[in-house]
Parts: structure tokens; C-alpha cells; sequence
């Protein structure tokens, strides 16, 4: 019981350490944008490049084959799909999404994931939603509302560009979490996602090569960001992330990844001094009460997969 309990503490831990460090890290991203005149393209295509790179060695020292994937031309085509549509999606749209509003926003509104891949599993099963997929996207239909607007009828609060991407992340996240799902269980996570970083990197790395940046002149400290970037809201906290798993379900998982979006709104107000008004709270909570509901369903657990926390 004693051991039982001293795993299940650890499994907390390391998820609420990975979650934070991605939440952060989105926060991070923000100041460069906004302080250091870095691009979003730029970032994009060094995080996953780099990321990329250090997972796909480090599959191979854990003696994974990370060579299969080439060994067809089907899988080929669905690692570059998965490369190119999800995860250079995903990271391009989120952080687009922050350069042009926050990384608060950005992220609460990437956490609309879940709820998009209810209505594709009812529209592929073509089935009706369950009262409790209805009330969590009423839920996420409300807190989305309720964060971009702060409850007035006025308009936005938060620049249009910024809600559209967001938007389109949190439908490239679900896209990225449904579609390896076949890739994971025949190669692994490691070899997974570290080929669809590096395939993703390649591709960015066409229109924003890493030898190039445009209008920033990169220091000592904007370095150091970059660098919190990739280990610590990468590498780190993927590694705590999937390793969590070896200790809680992928429901308990899900619901306390909700730590990310909670250490982005608190290092926002603390670094950055965004204040977040009171609707656009509540709106966050509703959202994140959204991924709870969902996260909590037997056929909906994998929702929240370590896939989805490759950004």
C-alpha cells in the first residue's frame, strides 16, 4: 500500500512539473515575441527540429527501431502527414496564436481540442452526443465566449487573429491526437513524435531556415529562451508526461494536465503582467472543466494522450 501510494504521488508530480513546464514555456514563448522581436516561424522551426532530433536518439538508445517507419510507402506517407498536418500544425497555429495575442489565451483555447474530437467520434460513429458530450460542449461553447469576450456583447477582447488561430490549433491538436494513434502502438511514442518534430521542422524550415532571423538580434538572454523552450517546455516535460502514465490512468493524466494552462495564466501575471479579467477566468475554468468531463469518460480517455503533449 505504502509503495502504491509513493508511485501514485510521483505519477502526480511528474505530470503537474510536465504540464507546468509547457504552460510556461508558451509564457516564455510570449516574451520573445513580444521583447526579443523573435518570430514564430522561426521558434517553430528550431524548437522541432531540435526536439526532434534528441527524441529520435533517444528512442534509439532505448533500443527502439526507429528506421521502420520508412520501410513502406504507407507508413512513410502517414509519419510525413503526421509530420506536416499535425505537429507542425499544432505548433505553428499555437504559436502564431501567441505571437498575436497571449499565451494564456493561446492556450486555453488549444484546450478546445477534446471537445472537437467528441464531434468527430459522433459524426464517425454517427451517433447523437451523450448528455454529458452535450453539457461539455455547452461548456467549452460558453468559456470560449466568455475568454475572448470578458462577458461583454461589445466585441472582442482579445485580437481576431489570435482567436483564429487559437481555434485552428485546438483542431490540429485533435487532429495530431487521433491520427498516430495506429503509429504509436506499432513504433512508440519516442519514435513517433520525434520523427513527426523533425519532419515538421524540415518542412518549416523551407519558408524560416534556423540560420536565418528577421528583424531580432539574438543575445545572450533571448538565447537562454530559446533554450527553456526546447528543454524544459519540450523535452523535459514530454518525458515527465509519457513517464507519468507508468503510474496513473490517462484519464487522471488528462485532468491534471490542466496545470499547464494554470502556470501560463500565472506566469503571465507574474513576468508579463497580464491581468486576466473576470469573465475570461470563469471562461478558463470552464474550459478546463470541459477537458475534466470529457477526460473522465471511458470511451472518451483518449482524448488526453501523450500525443497531444507534444507541444
Amino acid at each position: 500500500m505504502h509503495l502504491f501510494f509513493r508511485d501514485r504521488m510521483k505519477g502526480i508530480a511528474m505530470v503537474l512539473v510536465g504540464a507546468s513546464l509547457w504552460g510556461i514555456s508558451g509564457t516564455v514563448a510570449q516574451a520573445l515575441f513580444h521583447r526579443e522581436g523573435i518570430h514564430a516561424d522561426w521558434l517553430v522551426t528550431v524548437r522541432l527540429l531540435c526536439s526532434g532530433l534528441v527524441l529520435l536518439i533517444w528512442a534509439s538508445l532505448n533500443k527502439q527501431k526507429i528506421w521502420a517507419v520508412w520501410r513502406s510507402l504507407r507508413d512513410a506517407g502517414q509519419i510525413l502527414c503526421f509530420g506536416l498536418i499535425g505537429l507542425l500544425g499544432v505548433q505553428y497555429t499555437y504559436f502564431i496564436s501567441i505571437e498575436a495575442g497571449n499565451a494564456t489565451t493561446a492556450t486555453l483555447l488549444q484546450y478546445l481540442g477534446p471537445a472537437f474530437i467528441t464531434l468527430y467520434v459522433a459524426l464517425r460513429l454517427k451517433r447523437w452526443p451523450q448528455r454529458k458530450d452535450v453539457a461539455a460542449l455547452a461548456l467549452a461553447l460558453l468559456g470560449t465566449f466568455l475568454l475572448v469576450t470578458n462577458g461583454s456583447l461589445k466585441g472582442l477582447t482579445v485580437p481576431v487573429p489570435a482567436v483564429v488561430w487559437g481555434l485552428l490549433s485546438a483542431l490540429t491538436a485533435a487532429f495530431y491526437t487521433v491520427y498516430p494513434s495506429e503509429m504509436i502502438r506499432r513504433w512508440g511514442s519516442m519514435t513517433t513524435i520525434g520523427w513527426g518534430m523533425l519532419i515538421g521542422g524540415l518542412g518549416m524550415g523551407l519558408f524560416s531556415p534556423p540560420w536565418t532571423i528577421r528583424d531580432a538580434h539574438l543575445s545572450v538572454h533571448s538565447l537562454l529562451l530559446v533554450a527553456f523552450v526546447v528543454l524544459f517546455g519540450t523535452l523535459i516535460s514530454f518525458y515527465l508526461y509519457i513517464d507519468s502514465l507508468r503510474y496513473l490512468s490517462p484519464a487522471e493524466v488528462g485532468v491534471l494536465g490542466s496545470a499547464e494552462p494554470l502556470s501560463a495564466a500565472v506566469m503571465s501575471v507574474i513576468w508579463l503582467h497580464h491581468v486576466p479579467g473576470l469573465f475570461e477566468m470563469i471562461g478558463g475554468i470552464s474550459i478546463m472543466a470541459t477537458v475534466a468531463i470529457l477526460s473522465s469518460k471511458k470511451n472518451e480517455r483518449k482524448v488526453i494522450t501523450v500525443t497531444q503533449k507534444g507541444i
